[in-house]
């Protein structure tokens, strides 16, 4: 599997993206459960099928991506396809000292933020600090080691000693990137609204944010035509994530509002097919 995912990370990324648009097609085709939650996700947040149909490939074009992005050959840089709005948001935020938190929902193509930004900041502000699960699955980890071992990036595990050189990292003014829509293990996250359902969401944003007094900006990454992106950053305009004195409920219900009003701007780029309300598992 690693072979195969080697020889694919040469393929010009256009031609994965034309692959992964028609695989993505083909699986909503043949998946009767996968169809369902991505129809069922989508119209019961209120968007129609033509809204949410370029989501459809666009499913298959993240899956594609990653070959490339996990295992490219060294010397190739991402920024060659990429465009910033607004960078100037994140500069000003990091020039505070306080820390910065990015928040990378599963819009657009958010493995490549990580990669993107690491290279073009971290020789500057120093390395993107995130937290990672290593996977159970062999072959897996260690095709996912690829996206953790680049340079400008610093990768620590989902374990309390782990959260704990995260909040150091925060208080001393380095930043972080964490998916505020993935589902958290049990013990680690609220219920909250999402369009309309209850759906379980980290509290460790809020934590973080009220705990170190970083700012948070939401930070998505577009997909464009022939394999172009374009990073986004916006300030959150949520008080609840700041305030100490917010309850876990409050806080969580914030940040899914304003993930929401991103979703609402970009549905044919949102990963409906995610479990996002789904129960939480156990943490071993």
């Amino acid at each position: 599997m690693i072979t195969l995912f080697r020889l694919l990370a040469r393929v010009p990324l256009p031609w994965m993206h034309r692959i992964g648009a028609g695989l993505g097609w083909l699986v909503y085709a043949c998946s009767p459960t996968y169809r369902g939650r991505m129809k069922a996700n989508a119209e019961a947040a209120g968007f129609t099928r033509a809204q949410y149909r370029p989501a459809i490939g666009a499913a298959g074009k993240m899956v594609a991506e990653l070959p490339w992005l996990w295992l490219r050959p060294p010397g190739v840089s991402v920024l060659t396809r990429v465009r910033w709005f607004n960078e100037d948001v994140f500069e000003q935020a990091l020039a505070t000292g306080r820390g910065v938190i990015l928040a990378t929902p599963h819009v657009g193509s958010w493995e490549m933020i990580g990669q993107a930004i690491a290279e073009r900041f971290a020789p500057e502000h120093g390395p993107l600090t995130v937290l990672y699960r290593p996977a159970r699955k062999a072959w897996l980890a260690d095709l996912t080691a690829g996206s953790r071992d680049r340079p400008g990036l610093k990768a620590l595990p989902t374990t309390l000693a782990g959260v704990r050189g995260l909040m150091r990292v925060m208080r001393s003014g380095g930043y972080t990137g964490l998916l505020p829509d993935q589902v958290p293990p049990q013990g680690q996250g609220v219920w909250a609204p999402f369009f309309g359902r209850p759906a379980y969401t980290m509290t460790l944003l809020a934590r973080l944010a009220q705990q170190t007094g970083a700012q948070v900006l939401m930070t998505w990454c577009e997909r464009l035509p022939d394999a172009r992106f374009v990073i986004h950053f916006e300030a959150v305009d949520a008080p609840a994530l700041h305030d100490a004195g917010a309850t876990p409920e409050a806080a969580a219900t914030a940040m899914n509002e304003t993930l929401m009003r991103l979703i609402e701007r970009l549905p044919g780029q949102y990963l409906w097919g995610y479990g996002r309300y789904k129960r939480p598992r156990d943490e071993a």
